[in-house]
């Protein structure tokens, strides 16, 4: 059993679709990316990439180099701030509020030698929901991660596939998908 658990929030996106900071919106009475953050607020460290904002569980903040330069760029640098090899990390997409640490320990429990990553109700799998060694991550991480997608790098690793439960993978991009949360 590993024990060692990290996690890397990557929260650094433009939210253009919605037109401000997306992060900063609430529903359920918390910030979307509070509520990754408590999803994984077991995890040692909890590392949020992106600016800062407010967070209540203790967090370490990153930023990918050059700032806005794709979600493998910031997995890059979250990567940079876990000091261990042999653990696992969860690599989450900050907008994702129905994620919970029940749908984290499931993740863990699969991932294995290989990583596990959450499917949606269609079959899609969640990239950016997933849990990993960490030191299958950088054994793969490309020397380029500007503007670079995750996808090509997780999807070689052949993740074992843990099903969404509820609106687990739901994720928010525009103003109708905060609605339906609400």
């Amino acid at each position: 059993m590993v024990d060692e658990f990290a996690a890397v929030v990557l929260a650094g996106g433009s939210s253009r679709r919605l037109g401000v900071d997306k992060l900063a919106l609430s529903t359920g009475g918390r910030t979307l990316l509070e509520h990754t953050a408590l999803a994984v607020r077991d995890a040692d460290p909890l590392v949020v990439v992106g600016p800062r904002r407010p967070v209540s569980p203790p967090v370490r903040w990153a930023r990918e180099d050059p700032p806005g330069s794709g979600p493998l760029a910031g997995l890059h640098a979250g990567l940079g701030e876990v000091p261990f090899e042999r653990g696992l990390v969860a690599v989450l997409a900050a907008d994702h509020p129905g994620l919970t640490a029940e749908t984290v320990a499931r993740l863990r429990a699969a991932a294995g030698e290989r990583g596990a990553v959450l499917v949606d109700a269609d079959g899609a799998l969640q990239w950016l929901l997933g849990v990993w060694p960490v030191a299958v991550l950088r054994a793969a991480m490309p020397e380029q991660v500007r503007d670079r997608p995750v996808r090509a790098l997780f999807a070689a690793l052949d993740p074992a596939h843990v099903p969404a439960v509820g609106a687990e993978a739901a994720d928010v991009d525009t103003p109708q998908d905060l609605h339906r949360l609400d």
